[in-house]
């Protein structure tokens, strides 16, 4: 299919400077124009692009080169810009921030990779003059990077938008795209791990548009829109061309999964490969919802911030006890951090504690300070119930314990009060997981662990549980 336009990149000189908020007005306010908005997001997160693909109208995508080939990533935003009129990439932290030496994994790197067109969002307040070697710096510092122009943000006023005008014009050729003033509507409430989520605020769509109607009247769209539209993505072409196509095989297997307030960390590609698969996907509500629904196959309990309703989780006591009897009698599950600290007995917190499942022999315990966040990466064990598949030809492979996976955790509970010995599917070689040694809880069909995969090349989990749910109907009585 022909791409009508190339991927622009939203980045920063560092991270705070309102990229995220800016992102999500961009989308919104072209949404609202009519266009067909596709966004991306440097990962690994969850929170940014719940906003992003709620402003779009769209699912928004994570790019992460931990966890992706450069060829994966290529082929992911291929495959979703042939369908949309325009597509955005917000990065994270600034635009040459990474963990390598080299900025491998950096944004810049992706933006490279994409031939994507970078716009810089500048967080302006108390400068002047200064910010001309700031744009200076950052257009030599990487002559493969195309700053196409900034967007100022958090300017005191118009007084002080037009020096900053002057100056930029003066010293620089880079275009000012928009000047976005300080404004009490352009605030989004902030948690531990980031914003709050899109699924847990009530005013989230009143907020996007409130959002995408400021930066409309405070950022040249037309320009914006001019960028992506006259940059000829022809090496992105070519890979299009090479994509197979692909259709999802017939969702024989129905897999449940809780997506609400409490839990809504998902990866679209996740949720897609599964039904790539043959899962058909049930959404349950593990909040309003009297129990699991009838005739399920799996269940998939995601990530989130269930600390943030633990009253209503623990008052929703018969769907607690239809998660606890479907898995005590067999039922193939899988849950991730969030959805593992909902498995245990407590969840514990500012001093109180709430009743959750009570699967896990263990409290899950909130710390005010990160227990684990960041990359993580492990090796299986001879315990992990999942095959491993090959997804070209369903053929079951030898498990390889020597394998290293790439995954990432954000999580600021551990375990406590761990009463009956715990068996691991996991071992830690970076990072924290349950305790700094092992992850991936293994209870009869249960797997649930602190890190949050991602489907890719290195590790198509989503394919191995569906496997795992198949063999498990077939032949029950390997519970």
């Amino acid at each position: 299919m022909p791409i009508s336009s190339t991927p622009l990149f939203i980045s920063a000189a560092h991270k705070s400077s309102g990229k995220t908020t800016i992102t999500i007005g961009l989308l919104a306010a072209m949404k609202q124009r009519g266009l067909s908005v596709q966004p991306f997001k440097k990962g690994p997160d969850y929170i940014d692009p719940l906003w992003h693909g709620s402003a779009a109208g769209h699912p928004c995508y994570s790019l992460d080169f931990n966890t992706m080939s450069r060829d994966e990533i290529l082929q992911l935003v291929c495959r979703k810009i042939t369908t949309s009129d325009i597509s955005i990439i917000e990065g994270n932290k600034g635009l040459y921030d990474g963990l390598d030496l080299d900025g491998s994994n950096s944004n810049a790197a992706i933006a490279k990779l994409l031939d994507a067109p970078v716009i810089l969002v500048l967080d302006a307040r108390g400068m002047t003059r200064g910010i001309a070697p700031l744009i200076l710096g950052y257009q030599t510092f990487d002559s493969g990077i195309n700053i196409a122009g900034v967007i100022l943000n958090q300017l005191g006023g118009s007084r002080h938008e037009s020096k900053l005008r002057a100056v930029i014009e003066h010293y620089t050729n880079v275009p000012v795209l928009g000047a976005v003033h300080k404004d009490k509507r352009l605030e989004i409430v902030e948690r531990h791990l980031g914003l709050m989520p899109s699924n847990e605020d009530g005013e989230a769509q009143k907020k996007i548009d409130d959002i995408g109607a400021i930066i409309s009247a405070q950022v040249d769209l037309d320009k914006i829109i001019d960028i992506s539209h006259h940059h000829s993505p022809r090496h992105l072409k070519s890979v299009i061309k090479s994509i197979p196509n692909t259709r999802p095989l017939t969702g024989d297997i129905r897999l449940a999964y809780i997506n609400d307030s409490a839990f809504g960390f998902y990866y679209p590609g996740d949720l897609e490969a599964l039904e790539q698969a043959g899962a058909q996907l049930i959404e349950v509500n593990s909040l309003t919802d009297k129990q699991l629904p009838d005739n399920i196959d799996g269940l998939f309990i995601g990530g989130g911030f269930p600390e943030e309703r633990l009253l209503e989780l623990q008052n929703n006591a018969s769907f607690r006890q239809s998660v606890s009897d479907a898995i005590e009698n067999g039922l193939p599950a899988y849950a991730e951090c969030g959805g593992l600290m909902y498995l245990c007995r407590n969840i514990i917190w500012h001093n109180g504690q709430h009743e959750m499942v009570g699967i896990i022999p263990a409290d899950a315990k909130m710390e005010e300070t990160p227990q684990g966040r960041g990359l993580i990466r492990f090796s299986e064990t001879s315990l992990m119930p999942w095959p491993d598949t090959d997804i070209n030809t369903e053929k079951k492979l030898a498990h390889n314990t020597d394998r290293i996976i790439s995954a990432h955790e954000f999580h600021y509970s551990h375990l406590i009060n761990i009463t009956d010995p715990l068996n691991y599917a996991y071992t830690i070689l970076r990072g924290s997981g349950i305790d700094g040694r092992h992850d991936g809880i293994v209870y009869k069909n249960l797997l649930a662990c602190y890190a949050h995969l991602q489907d890719t090349t290195q590790n198509h989990w989503a394919a191995r549980f569906i496997e795992f749910i198949k063999q498990h109907k077939m032949s029950p009585l390997i519970d």
